[in-house]
């Protein structure tokens, strides 16, 4: 008898490939307070697509225990500046609850500023400040006409919705940085990267193969990012999102106002990384020159890792993997790259999907795949049984689900070193899964032996 809880599936929100019946996920919608849904809340959202711009200054307006949660929260790695990883907050106590907390923000703002003289501060409103009223937007402006410095608002009360909406609210926050910036010096040829975080210096992997194309990297954002080369990302030509989930509202919002136009892009995987680079390749078609120096860079990427992959293919081949990531982009890249090392996908969901990414990853699942919205631990654990899963990629808050299940986990998320975007990120990728997958101390993992007995029976 199991001693995992059966869970009936919910309406809508678990989907096998194959079945009988109208295929529709209810997504986006509202996680319910205390429940154990894996969604993040608005301001943990917020935080994440700002946390990584490393000249600026970034102060928490609400409870110590906010700043805490999302202290270091992408890991974001910066060639310079680290003000990004110092945590700041005006640490809301019950006086403050009651008589406000404007004064505060106002001095802490001032002391900080003075003390590290930031590009621009960020200040980020948490559930407590929406309860109790705090006027943040118009201490920003007194702060920023004092200290001659941007000083913006992020209104990312926790409770407003979901991790989605707060990386709309970093978008409009980010926003106002654009178009403030010089930019005379800017070519025809030129593109800025957005949803590109950095953490494990990716974001420094895809610049220098953009440079190599001959395309010039305007700015970064979010990644390594400054605050000046965001002023001044209008002149790009071309925005190139990664993260549909993350930065869309920012492209959409600069292709409205400056008329630049976007394209989406992945760079994991070898299928989806030749794609990004020859899209942008395309999208300059009147240089024919930057084609070939992609085709050229391209084949000599791929031939300097394709041995070693051919070698990690024959170990991992018919192995099954589970995928559970934030954004369903990066679940499309991950199904084209387990399924080069010969890997079968036996369940894949995401926590911030929309309707047409989940109608995209039907089409790319197989027959039976077990394909989810926002699950939660329970739910992960009974499924990863039941499809006897070898291997479990996902973030943070699933790596323990892997650990107690006896299978072997993959880091895609926060707290990784290495990096896996490009040429190079695919073969670290595909030697994490190697060794992740074929250890030998998975036959001495009780919690797998009971978990395929019970599947089984």
């Amino acid at each position: 008898m199991s001693n995992i809880p059966i869970l009936k599936e919910r309406e809508s929100q678990i989907y096998r490939k194959g079945q009988s019946g109208e295929f529709k996920m209810t997504c986006g919608k509202h996680s319910l307070a205390g429940s154990v849904s894996q969604r993040a809340c608005v301001f943990c959202g917020s935080r994440v697509v700002l946390y990584p711009i490393a000249d600026a200054l970034h102060l928490i307006h609400g409870p110590i225990g906010c700043a805490a949660y999302t202290w270091d929260i992408r890991g974001a790695l910066s060639s310079g500046p680290a003000l990004h990883r110092m945590s700041f907050s005006t640490d809301l106590r019950e006086n403050d609850v009651i008589f406000g907390g404007e004064k505060k923000l106002y001095k802490a703002l001032s002391e900080l500023i003075d003390a590290y003289g930031p590009k621009a501060a960020f200040v980020y409103s948490t559930c407590i400040v929406g309860i109790i009223g705090d006027d943040v937007a118009a201490v920003c402006r007194k702060a920023a006409k004092e200290k001659d410095i941007p000083v913006l608002p992020v209104h990312s009360e926790g409770f407003k919705g979901t991790k989605k909406d707060g990386y709309q609210a970093a978008c409009n926050a980010l926003f106002e940085l654009v178009g403030q910036g010089n930019t005379e010096d800017i070519g025809p040829y030129s593109i800025n990267i957005l949803g590109e975080f950095n953490i494990g210096g990716e974001a420094w992997i895809i610049r220098n193969y953009y440079e190599r194309m001959g395309v010039k990297v305007v700015s970064v954002m979010t990644g390594d990012g400054r605050v000046d080369e965001v002023r001044r990302s209008h002149g790009a030509s071309l925005n190139v999102v990664q993260c549909s989930g993350a930065m869309t509202f920012l492209a959409e919002m600069m292709k409205e106002k400056y008329g630049i136009p976007y394209i989406r892009a992945s760079y994991f995987g070898l299928e989806d990384m030749s794609k990004a680079l020859y899209d942008v390749a395309g999208h300059f078609g009147d240089n024919p020159d930057i084609m070939a120096r992609t085709r050229e860079m391209v084949r000599d990427e791929i031939n300097r890792i394709y041995p070693e992959l051919q070698k990690i293919k024959q170990g991992v081949q018919g192995k099954k993997a589970a995928i559970y990531v934030g954004g369903a982009f990066k679940a499309f890249s991950l199904i084209k790259a387990l399924r080069y090392l010969g890997m079968d996908v036996v369940l894949a969901g995401s926590q911030t999907g929309n309707d047409a990414d989940y109608d995209m990853l039907r089409e790319m699942c197989d027959d039976g795949t077990v394909i989810l919205d926002d699950a939660n631990p329970l739910e992960l654990s009974k499924y990863i049984i039941e499809k006897k899963a070898d291997l479990f990629i996902g973030g943070v808050k699933e790596r323990p689900i892997a650990y107690k299940m006896g299978i072997g986990f993959c880091d895609h998320n926060h707290e990784r070193k290495t990096p896996l975007a490009g040429y190079i990120g695919m073969l670290n990728f595909a030697e994490e899964v190697y060794a992740s997958v074929v250890s030998p101390v998975w036959r001495f993992a009780p919690a797998r032996s009971l978990g395929r007995t019970e599947a089984a029976s």
